[in-house]
C-alpha cells in the first residue's frame, strides 16, 4: 500500500512554490502589465505564505501529528524566509526591472576582495537571524500546540541548525576574509 505524503512536507513544497508565484506575479504586474499598486498588494501578500505554514505545523501538531523531517524543517523554512526572502525579492526585482524596465542592469558580486567579503559576513548574519527565528518558531510550537513528546522531538531537529551554521561560517565569512583578494 502507498503512504501518501506527509502533509506538512506538501505544504512548505506549495509555501515555496506559492513565493515565487506571488513574487514573480507581483512583479510582472509591475514591469509587464505597468499595474505598480496591484504589484504592491500582490508583493505585500508574500508574508501570508510563511502564515500558512505555521499554521498548517501547528493544525497537524495539535491533531497530535507525529514530528516529523518535515515538522522540524518548516520553523527553519520560515526562518529563512523571513531574513533572507526580501533580498531574493529585490534579486528578482532588479532581473525584471532591467529586463522589462531599462533598469541598470544588474551588480554581481565579485568573487574576492572586501565587498564579497562583506556580502558573505551578511549573508551569515541573516543566517544567524534564521536559527533565531527557527528556534523561537520552534519553541512557541512547542509551548501552545505540541505535546511533550513532539516538543521533545522538535527540539532534537535544531542540533543540524550548529553544524550548518559552523559550516557557513568556516566555507563562508572565513574562507572569504582569509583568502587572497
Amino acid at each position: 500500500m502507498n503512504e501518501l505524503p506527509d502533509p506538512v512536507l506538501l505544504t512548505i513544497v506549495a509555501c515555496e512554490i506559492g513565493f515565487w508565484v506571488f513574487v514573480l506575479g507581483g512583479l510582472a504586474l509591475r514591469y509587464i502589465a505597468r499595474m505598480p499598486r496591484s504589484s504592491m498588494i500582490v508583493l505585500t501578500c508574500v508574508p501570508l505564505i510563511d502564515l500558512v505554514l505555521l499554521v498548517a505545523v501547528g493544525i497537524d501538531l495539535s491533531q497530535g501529528g507525529e514530528v516529523e523531517f518535515a515538522h522540524r524543517l518548516a520553523p527553519i523554512y520560515l526562518g529563512c524566509t523571513i531574513m533572507f526572502g526580501h533580498r531574493m525579492i529585490a534579486w528578482a526585482d532588479a532581473r525584471f526591472a532591467h529586463r522589462f524596465a531599462n533598469g541598470p542592469k544588474p551588480h554581481k558580486i565579485p568573487a574576492s576582495g572586501p565587498e564579497r567579503r562583506h556580502y558573505e559576513w551578511a549573508d551569515f548574519g541573516r543566517w544567524l537571524g534564521a536559527v533565531a527565528i527557527a528556534v523561537a518558531i520552534t519553541g512557541l510550537l512547542g509551548i501552545t500546540v505540541a505535546d511533550s513528546a513532539q516538543r521533545d522531538a522538535m527540539f532534537a531537529g535544531l542540533g543540524v541548525l550548529g553544524t550548518i551554521t559552523v559550516i557557513w561560517l568556516l566555507t563562508g565569512p572565513i574562507w572569504y576574509s582569509f583568502s587572497r583578494d
